[in-house]
């Protein structure tokens, strides 16, 4: 009877403990989330969404930075992605269990764990010195594709992973080859999962700095960039421009604030919208 009643003692002291761990961390979150909002809710206007910055970037919008920032998210991903989920397959379904895979897995792992500015000198090194890209949208979205990578390629493993095997065999035993199984059956029910990885790739590619601002961003740029070859002006950095570098701090305050929710209302949007369409995958596979 004691110890029945120490245990649920216990257990209730740890379930009020992980509430206030947890509850402490929402509104931390929420302080900051309505500081920021509150500071940068004065500058939000359609003309500050649709004009270019202007005066030095001490007036106008963010419309050049915006473009940039769904350039560079639109193109990394569309690199990362079919990249990441073949090399994730290739782990689950192809690749065996011997120590050099292990250590690859192991080395995938860790690259996530890497800081961006490391990621933005390989890409410096890389893409716009050895290869020529030069500073560009190429070179930018080349390296946040780099720095993607890790995420969705552990994310497609465990998705595949997670698929029951009995429906390969189920499949292998109605006559379909490897790659029509692979395709039909594993791939659909995996998509959740691997959206969830790209979610992930997204948000922290969209809100990097450092790898950027090596290998394509531009202090200013009186328009969007035209082609591949061309400079980008992105959020983030437009943001670390204003904060470190504007000559009047009260014009450029409520700029910057401005930007920031605009960064965090396109992640927060472009993950919802991930959201939407992984719960619409997961609700056709279970009807």
């Amino acid at each position: 009877m004691n110890r029945t009643f120490i245990r649920r003692c216990c257990d209730r002291a740890a379930n009020i403990f992980l509430f206030c761990v947890a509850f402490a961390l929402a509104a931390a979150a929420a302080a900051v989330a309505f500081f920021i909002i509150k500071k940068g809710a004065g500058a939000l206007s359609w003309e500050f969404l649709s004009e270019p910055p202007r005066d030095g970037m001490m007036s106008g919008g963010v419309f050049t930075p915006l473009v940039g920032t769904v350039q560079l998210v639109l193109l990394s991903t569309g690199i990362a992605l079919p990249i990441g989920v073949t090399t994730g397959l290739y782990f689950a379904d192809y690749a065996g269990d011997s120590r050099a895979l292990s250590l690859i897995r192991v080395a995938i792992r860790s690259l996530a764990g890497v800081p961006s500015v490391i990621f933005g000198l390989f890409g410096l090194s890389l893409f716009v010195v050895f290869m020529g890209f030069g500073s560009c949208l190429l070179s930018a979205s080349l390296t946040l594709a780099c720095l993607s990578l890790p995420l969705i390629v552990t994310a497609s493993e465990q998705a595949f992973l997670a698929v029951p095997q009995d429906y390969r065999d189920a499949s292998y035993a109605l006559g379909a080859t490897k790659c029509q199984t692979i395709f039909k059956i594993v791939l659909p029910s995996a998509a959740p999962t691997i959206i969830t990885g790209a979610i992930l790739a997204v948000g922290r590619a969209a809100g990097e700095t450092a790898p950027i601002m090596f290998t394509g961003a531009a202090f200013f740029a009186p328009e969007a960039a035209k082609g591949l070859f061309s400079q980008v002006m992105a959020l983030p950095y437009h943001i670390y421009v204003l904060a470190t570098s504007a000559t009047n701090r009260e014009a450029a305050e409520p700029i910057e604030y401005g930007a920031i929710v605009v960064l965090m209302a396109f992640v927060l949007g472009s993950c919802a919208a991930a959201a939407v369409v992984r719960a619409k995958l997961s609700e056709r596979r279970g009807g």
